[in-house]
């Protein structure tokens, strides 16, 4: 009874922080719960292959074996990746079904490989791959559905703050909960993937009916040419017919200011994606202050998730004006870490790059939601959203493939990593100059 009155209180005080602002009435506070299930399943299954892929080896054969999966799980998904958001956008009625047919295929996949990870065998690795599409399948919809739920007196940054808040913390009670699973058994934390999923499909259906709404909406292209207002006056004179000079196919710009965002973004989530597996194989071979290599990793990991938590915490006091700025001192602050980890590698700079990293692309997420609310019409903003979070998903894969491919030297690979950073760092610092600051007004950069 007294556990009861615990699990119970602790339910009512999450609904609240959850339906707080209006969250409760506009429906948002269900997506959030939704999300955290989400991350919370994702989670358990990171948990069981990375014991399988990761820890059950010896480092060059992990290496392998993480490269393997990358490339038969990534090759198909960059190619589907780019059909995904053109897919949703021809099923916008359906979106609850679309989202709870992501949590379907996961449960049953994650059942399936509850009897393939023990072996760990190459059957592993396309059932892994339709976990993986499937969950940017959901992430997508994710990121399509928050407009239409956020409160009207809560930023869409604000919003996509909470909700990737709420999945973070889900995601640290997951990895203690697989842990805890994965000592019983190694499957069965893809067991307890595939009870939360379930609970999930069935959750997708309680979000309210306006998420498959798609009024107003068009296509969008991540293309920074605007519709000029004098093809606007050619293409509706007589005889034209209302086509001359309009691009075809309805498709639509979204401007400059966010494809400098995408661009800085990309470079974030790209270090994130080495620092992951860089460091996870570096400190596995080489641990830092004298750790050992599980203390070492875990430090890398409370570093780069309170990172993320930090980043959405400070991301909902973000606000529309000047999120260009932001962007580029999250890419300046990332560079300095980097370069400082190169320089002085040691336990304290690998755990402050780690943080920097996390904060870094989770608040320059944020600022490019906001700069999309900002600079994009409600017309074609979802469409946009859905584009943009394929674009981040590879661009971590990418970072990623570069962390397995490089030798294991710490003072090397930072320092490639704050070149490319310096890089990406000098092309935005010179597309702001072009751009300028502007104000918190919106700024439609499309037709």
């Amino acid at each position: 009874m007294g556990t009861g009155r615990v699990v119970h209180g602790t339910g009512r005080r999450i609904r609240k922080a959850t339906s707080a602002d209006g969250a409760g009435e506009s429906g948002l506070a269900k997506l959030i719960e939704l999300h955290a299930l989400n991350s919370f399943g994702d989670m358990l299954i990171t948990v069981a292959l990375a014991s399988t892929i990761f820890f059950s080896v010896p480092t060059s054969e992990a290496r392998g074996r993480v490269a393997l999966y990358l490339l038969i799980t990534m090759a198909p998904f960059a190619v589907l990746a780019p059909v995904i958001g053109p897919l949703l956008d021809r099923l916008p009625h359906g979106r609850r079904a679309a989202m709870a047919m992501a949590m379907l295929v996961r449960a049953f996949l994650a059942w399936t490989m509850a009897g393939s990870v023990v072996g760990g065998g190459l059957a592993l690795y396309p059932e892994a791959l339709g976990c993986l599409v499937a969950s940017k399948a959901y992430g997508v919809v994710r990121s399509v559905v928050v407009p239409r739920l956020k409160p009207a007196r809560v930023t869409l940054v604000k919003a996509n703050s909470r909700v990737t808040l709420a999945g973070l913390l889900a995601t640290g009670v997951a990895a203690a909960v697989g842990g805890g699973l994965h000592l019983i058994g190694p499957a069965w934390p893809l067991r307890g993937a595939f009870l939360v999923f379930v609970i999930g499909t069935l959750m997708a259906f309680h979000l309210p009916h306006k998420v498959d709404s798609a009024k107003g909406e068009e296509r969008a292209v991540l293309h920074a040419e605007p519709f000029e207002p004098e093809q606007a006056r050619a293409a509706a004179q007589p005889g034209t017919g209302g086509q001359a000079h309009r691009p075809t196919g309805r498709l639509r710009t979204v401007g400059p200011a966010v494809i400098l965002g995408l661009r800085a973004v990309a470079a974030l989530r790209g270090l994130n994606g080495f620092l992951t597996l860089f460091l996870a194989f570096l400190l596995r071979v080489d641990p830092v202050g004298g750790l050992a290599p599980t203390a070492a990793l875990a430090v890398l990991a409370v570093a780069a998730g309170g990172g993320n938590a930090l980043g959405s915490v400070f991301g909902s006091w973000l606000r529309s004006r000047g999120s260009e700025a932001t962007i580029t001192a999250m890419l300046l602050a990332a560079t300095a870490a980097s370069v400082a980890a190169a320089v002085w590698y040691g336990l304290i700079t690998v755990a402050v790059v780690a943080a920097v990293a996390g904060i870094a692309a989770s608040l320059a997420k944020l600022a490019l939601d906001s700069l999309i609310q900002r600079d994009v019409p409600e017309a074609v903003r979802t469409s946009t959203f859905a584009r943009s979070e394929t674009l981040m998903q590879l661009a971590w894969v990418a970072g990623g493939t570069v962390g397995i491919l490089l030798p294991l030297n710490g003072t090397l690979g930072l320092s490639i990593a704050a070149g490319v950073l310096g890089v990406a760092l000098l092309w935005t610092v010179l597309s702001l100059v072009r751009l300028g600051v502007r104000g918190g007004a919106p700024h439609p950069r499309v037709a």
